[in-house]
């Protein structure tokens, strides 16, 4: 079996990061490099799921906040409109009567 190191498709940089220009529809060399190449997407993955957790992890204060916020807001409204429905209440029972 190759290593990656060793094949064509590999670049490996001066800072010791690896380059893959291997894609596994058009140059594989080896099966086994489709298992690599999977491991690598896979990882690639969760890095950016773990990057929105942490993410979402920063927003979730915020969006406590705009939530009571906005219930707040919409309790305040529906006691402003109360005095419409006790009225109109009202009416209903003095004419059922």
């Amino acid at each position: 079996m190759i290593q990656c190191k060793d094949c064509e498709f590999c670049e490996i940089g001066p800072d010791g990061k690896r380059t893959f220009k291997c894609d596994p529809f058009i140059n594989i060399k080896e099966p086994d490099c489709i298992a690599k190449w999977q491991l690598i997407r896979l990882d690639m993955l969760l890095a950016s799921y773990q990057m929105m957790l942490k993410w979402y992890g920063k927003l979730a204060p915020l969006q406590d906040k705009m939530f009571r916020y906005m219930e707040r807001e919409i309790n305040e409204l529906d006691e402003a409109d109360q005095w419409k429905v006790d009225d109109e209440d009202d009416e209903d029972e003095e004419e059922a009567l």
